[in-house]
Parts: structure tokens; C-alpha cells; sequence
């Protein structure tokens, strides 16, 4: 297949369930750059929450990042596209959370903004210990987050909320479906992600993709969770993950190994390496 670009979910695609990358995927990806294929992280994550063994793999300059809303140019560090949400959306998203014990934040500008009540208590909200990790290392502390955006921003990057309850869950997110404007998204099994409607890593994606002259044709992008449905679809070759969502299995053109198995590797060989090992 001439495959240009391959674009990639972290946790639970990229990563295994340590967040560490299996080695065979690194070599893979590794041997695809080599061949003049971008290889481009596709993430619900802000450009400075992707670690830093994802660029073992060498030549990674281009990412999608906070699902979408921006295409980063790594080595330039600039923004080339972004579809962002704006404050009074933001503000009503975030009058919905104020109503329930959840825990919520925002990516403004590319950095995380939380408050030291939520900070402080995220065992309280279900948050898994790597991701607790992830919060704490990302994030600025404000004294109120829904003042700040009301009082200082015109735009925001995304919205987390994250629940200890489930039916919770499926209650607010109920509620944020009759706000127009927004999509929402999940990437773990306990938390809602708030984005404006255009921001989809499928549609970053393919406007990246023009941005480098590449055909929709020639893409092949892996994933497992909600928020990776648009870029399955959208991609010439769509992969999910086994671990995937039952949901994005039935979207994809085809299901590899899981996250824990090299799954990324495993698919590369068969598409683009088939002549070559990777062992």
C-alpha cells in the first residue's frame, strides 16, 4: 500500500497499559520514517502532555493534539490549524459540571488549568494512578476555573470532566448533548471530553494531511477509544486496537493486536513491511 502518513493514538495504542511504548513499535514506526512516512501522534493530549519516549521514534514533527482542536508543527513550534471552543460554549459546558461532584478542567493555550480541590482529591474522582501522574505534571492551579474563563478567555483548547459515578456520567453527558456547538467524547471509561463540534482528529487528520500534499488514500491511522471513531473512519486504512471499543472495531477496515502486543508493529508489517522484519 503506499502509505504517506500513519497517525496514532497514546494510551491504549501507542502505549501499553504501563504507558511505556513496546518496542517493536518503536522499531516499526522507526523503519516507516526511514521510508519518508510521517508519523504523526493523534492525541486528546496537549503538545507538552505527550512523553518524551514517544519521540524515540525519530523524525516525529507534526502532531494532532487536545482531539483535534490543534495541528502542532513540533519543530517549529507553532500552531497550523485549530478549531477551538469558544468561552460561551465553554461557560455552559462547564455550568452543567458545577451542578454534580465531579471533577473538571480545561486546556487553555495549550496548558491544563485545574483547581487545588481537584488537584488534591483525585482518587475521589476515579483517576488512575498514571494518569493522577499525567494531571499533576500538566496542570496550572487557579483558585476557579469557570472565573477565569468568564473574566480572562475568549477561546478554550477543551474541556475534561471526570467521574467516579457512571450513571453520573451518562447524565451529564445527556445534558451536554442539547448544547449546539459541542462534541463529546470519551478516551477512558470514566471521563467526558468537550471539544467545539469541528474539532475531531478525523478532521485534523485530513487537513493535515492537505497541508502536506498527501491523499486521504495514502493515510493509515490506529486507535481504541471514542474520540479516535472520526480518524479510523476518515483514514484510507483505519486500524483499531483489540483492546478497542466494540464501537470503533465496527468502524475500522481492520482490528490488529492490542496495545500490550505491539498492535501498531503488527499491523505495519502486514500493510507497509511485509518484506521487511522488524524482530
Amino acid at each position: 500500500m503506499d502509505i504517506q502518513l500513519i497517525a496514532f493514538d497514546l494510551d491504549g495504542t501507542m502505549l501499553d497499559d504501563r504507558k511505556n511504548i513496546p518496542e517493536q513499535n518503536k522499531t516499526a514506526l522507526t523503519k516507516c520514517v526511514e521510508k519518508g512516512i510521517y508519523v504523526v501522534p493523534a492525541t486528546g493530549r496537549t503538545a507538552e502532555g505527550i512523553p518524551e519516549q514517544v519521540f524515540s521514534v525519530p523524525g516525529i514533527r507534526y502532531a494532532i493534539t487536545v482531539n483535534g482542536a490543534k495541528i502542532e508543527d513540533l519543530w517549529e513550534k507553532k500552531v497550523i490549524g485549530e478549531a477551538l471552543l469558544k468561552k460561551e460554549l465553554a461557560l455552559q459546558v462547564l455550568e452543567i459540571a458545577r451542578e454534580y461532584p465531579v471533577m473538571y478542567d480545561v486546556y487553555i493555550d495549550g496548558r491544563g488549568k485545574s483547581e487545588e480541590r481537584f488537584l488534591n482529591n483525585l482518587d475521589k474522582y476515579a483517576v488512575k494512578p498514571e494518569i493522577q501522574v499525567l494531571i499533576r505534571k500538566t496542570r496550572d492551579c487557579i483558585p476557579d476555573i469557570y472565573a477565569y474563563i468568564r473574566d480572562c478567555k475568549e477561546y478554550i483548547d477543551k474541556i475534561n470532566i471526570f467521574f467516579a459515578d457512571m450513571q453520573m456520567r451518562e447524565e451529564v453527558r445527556a445534558k451536554l448533548a442539547h448544547i449546539p456547538g459541542i462534541i463529546t467524547t470519551s478516551s477512558m471509561g470514566n471521563n467526558l471530553e468537550i471539544n467545539a463540534i469541528e474539532a475531531t482528529k478525523g478532521n485534523a487528520l485530513l487537513k493535515l494531511a492537505d497541508y502536506l500534499g498527501i491523499h486521504r488514500e495514502q493515510i493509515m491511522a490506529f486507535g481504541d477509544g471514542e474520540n479516535d471513531i472520526s480518524m479510523i473512519r476518515d483514514a484510507g486504512l483505519g486500524v483499531a486496537m483489540e483492546n478497542a471499543q466494540d464501537s470503533l472495531k465496527q468502524t475500522a477496515d481492520y482490528v490488529t493486536s492490542s496495545n500490550n502486543d505491539g498492535g501498531i508493529a503488527a499491523a505495519v508489517q502486514k500493510f507497509i513491511l511485509a518484506d521487511t522484519s522488524i524482530v
